[in-house]
């Protein structure tokens, strides 16, 4: 018998914990509930949930803060997380994203949607090709450990910019279009432009020590070994 997935659901809005609650459950998830960041930790740390739903605005620590420290956390910094937020800046977004969500979700929430983006990212997340070793010349990107290894050196990527790195080192040569990368890296439902896919392009050039990537001007970008 498949084990049942955990999710840990934070939000300070009661009718969000019950109808997305609700909704989790009859979905088949088992769900762990809390109203404010610092149970949201608490509880984290006691059951190790296997997939988190956070609200960016919550009392005590925030979705974000909440989302810093699970990242920081051996046993559950890869798990997925979906923020919930009522902040439809884009500035936001990027905030949360960099922090570590996989996925951002705007407020109201279509319980239906959320459902799907839980599936698809657990479907993601358990895909046995992304969890290959890539190995291309003196670069070596390891998506279970999380790890880039260029010329010998280790090289520190935030979580979005190792999934975008890792997207196109999948394929080298092939040229990636910047709707596709959206999709792929961030969801295609996420409310993010393509300022987000150049920002992390400009982040990972500076931390790594030789290029691997190339601009198709007005297209989107490939990988070059």
């Amino acid at each position: 018998m498949q084990q049942t997935i955990k999710i840990l659901l934070a939000d300070d809005e009661p009718d969000i914990l019950e109808i997305i609650g609700f909704n989790l459950e009859k979905a088949g998830y088992f769900v762990y509930k809390a109203s404010n960041g610092n149970d949201a930790v608490t509880i984290a740390q006691k059951v190790q949930p296997d997939f988190f739903i956070l609200d960016v605005m919550m009392p005590g620590k925030t979705g974000i803060e909440v989302c810093n420290i699970l990242r920081n956390n051996n046993q559950l910094k890869d798990k997925p997380i979906i923020m919930l937020t009522a902040l439809n800046d884009e500035q936001s977004h990027i905030t949360g994203l960099e922090a570590g969500a996989d996925d951002y979700i705007a407020k109201p929430i279509s319980p239906k949607l959320l459902v799907s983006r839980v599936k698809a990212l657990l479907r993601r997340t358990t895909n046995e090709d992304y969890k290959k070793i890539i190995q291309v010349g003196n670069l070596t990107i390891d998506p279970l450990k999380y790890t880039v290894t260029s010329n010998g050196n280790n090289v520190v990527l935030a979580r979005k910019e190792f999934e975008l790195l890792h997207l196109l080192a999948s394929k080298p040569e092939r040229v990636f279009l910047r709707d596709e990368i959206l999709d792929q890296v961030w969801g295609n439902d996420v409310i993010v432009g393509d300022r987000t896919i150049d920002v992390h392009i400009r982040k990972i050039r500076k931390k790594m020590d030789v290029d691997y990537i190339t601009t198709v001007k007005g297209v989107g970008y490939k990988f070059v070994g």
